[in-house]
Formats: structure tokens, C-alpha cells, sequence
């Protein structure tokens, strides 16, 4: 089966999948006491975080280079500005706060740094998901509006959502649903011709 549209599109909702499974295992917030494990999930996160770039990579293969060239640099900002705010906000901020036994304004500072990082990563990933949207629609026609809808409701959600619980674990499951059914649309699809 390994060959199959459905598996494939299956593969392309484990980011979205992972991502929602991480949220629900985020801490709320950032002290002495969730410290070590806000260090370690993180560490756990920086191959992951990568993952949905990937996906919106391959989910641009068959686009019009018009959308697929830019919607390829919005993945890979998302990647690399989503990247940062994990290293920054996560990472170190988990790490000072547990050397120093609490938040202090060390940790402010890099959650500073880290918000920027991210809100420039999540509109990138927004971007790219506008673009993915686009050429599916042009490829598929109305058999990709469940799977647009799913994914710019989510991408939007994303902005400010992230991957924390509540919000940011269903936005991180519409992603998942969004680029599965996208991507089943797509391969169910011929090309269309201008």
C-alpha cells in the first residue's frame, strides 16, 4: 500500500500530526519547574519544526513556477525563523530559566527575540500555504476547497496560535487534514491546461 494516494496523503499530515502531539505536551508556561522538560521538548522539536516546510516543499512540485519558486522561499523562511524562535525561546530560554531557578529578565529578552523569530516564520508559512492553495485550486478545481479551507484556517490560526493547547494542537490538526486532503486532491487530479 505503500504506493497509494491515501498513503501518501497520510504522510503528508504526520508534521501537522507531530506538531498537535507536541502542543499537548507543552508546557503553559515557562518556570523552575517546567524548565527541564520546556528544554528537552524543544530539543525533541528542532528536526520536527522542519517538517511542515518540507511538506509545503513537495506540496508546490507540480505548481506553475509563478507559485512554486515563491511559495519554496516561504517554506524554507518558515523553516529557518521557526527554527530560531525553537532555539531562542525554547531551547535557551528552558535552559536559563533552569540554571537560574526562575524567569528573569534574561528570559523576557529572549522571548523578545524569539516572538520576532516566530511571527516572521509563521507568515512565511501562511505565505506558502496561500500559494499551495492556489496552484491546487488551479490544478483541482473545487476538489480542493475542503483541503484549502482547512489549511489557510489553520495557517491563520498559526500566527499567533502556535502549537500550544488548546488552539495551537487543532490548529496544528488542521494543518495535518489541510495538506492531507490537498495533496489527495492534487495526485486525484490531471493537470490542468492554460
Amino acid at each position: 500500500m505503500p504506493g497509494s494516494r491515501w498513503f501518501h496523503a497520510a504522510l503528508f499530515a504526520m508534521p501537522g500530526l507531530l506538531l498537535a502531539a507536541a502542543g499537548a505536551a507543552h508546557p503553559g508556561v515557562l518556570d523552575a519547574a517546567t524548565a527541564r522538560w520546556w528544554t528537552v521538548l524543544h530539543v525533541v522539536l528542532l528536526p520536527v519544526f522542519p517538517l511542515p516546510a518540507a511538506a509545503q516543499w513537495l506540496l508546490l512540485a507540480s505548481s506553475p513556477p509563478w507559485l512554486r519558486w515563491p511559495g519554496r522561499v516561504a517554506a524554507f523562511g518558515f523553516a529557518a525563523f521557526y527554527g530560531g524562535l525553537d532555539a531562542v525561546a525554547g531551547i535557551a530560554a528552558g535552559t536559563v530559566t533552569d540554571v537560574q531557578h526562575g524567569v528573569t529578565p534574561v528570559v523576557g529578552s529572549l522571548f523578545e527575540v524569539g516572538d520576532l523569530l516566530g511571527h516572521l516564520g509563521a507568515g512565511c508559512f501562511l505565505a506558502a500555504s496561500v500559494l499551495i492553495v492556489l496552484a491546487a485550486i488551479a490544478r483541482a478545481g473545487r476538489r480542493a476547497w475542503p483541503g484549502a479551507v482547512f489549511l489557510l484556517v489553520a495557517s491563520v490560526s498559526f500566527l499567533d496560535s502556535h502549537i500550544f493547547w488548546p488552539r495551537g494542537v487543532l490548529t496544528m490538526v488542521g494543518v495535518a487534514v489541510g495538506m492531507s486532503l490537498l495533496h489527495h486532491a492534487g495526485s486525484a487530479a490531471p493537470a490542468r491546461r492554460s
